[in-house]
């Protein structure tokens, strides 16, 4: 009996010193452009030593990051959702060319009103993140925009 709570008093110390690695931070705005027309916002907070990858990346590197927004009959995607200037590498682990973002990164989508404000859009992003040593497996966040 001593043995077993002995066991269990270390698996649950070990599970509570285990560090859960969460680099990014995610956040989100919308922008009134027109009457009909929004901008979705959403904002990467990234820590500082790691970098998340770009929307397109060649094939055979890391995932690239990914929205997809839930259709709710109140509105249009207008075009691809578009990123920010970023940095692009010769990436040594991937050996290829390509495009991530340090520090924070925004990604823009526009869309055109269908029905009445308010409400709301929900969002799923996919993303993969490295530092110089490793890399997490892909990872999926939900976002809200409130369209007011």
């Amino acid at each position: 009996m001593r043995m077993i709570i002995l066991v269990f008093a270390f698996l649950v110390g070990g599970m509570s010193q285990a560090q859960i690695l969460d680099p990014v931070k995610w956040s989100t705005s919308v922008n009134k452009i027109s009457e009909t027309e929004y901008e979705l916002i959403a904002i990467a907070d990234i820590e500082k030593e790691w970098h998340l990858y770009s929307q397109r990346v060649p094939e055979d590197g890391p995932i690239p990051t990914s929205f997809v927004y839930a259709g709710n009959g109140n509105y249009l995607k207008k075009g691809n959702t578009l990123e920010g200037k970023g940095h692009v590498i010769q990436d040594p682990v991937f050996e290829m060319e390509i495009k991530y973002f340090e520090n924070k990164a925004e990604f823009r989508q526009r869309i055109k009103l269908k029905g009445k404000v308010p409400f709301k859009i929900e969002a799923i992003v996919e993303f993969m993140v490295c530092d110089d040593s490793r890399c997490l497996p892909p990872t999926e966040k939900e976002l809200v925009f409130d369209i007011n």
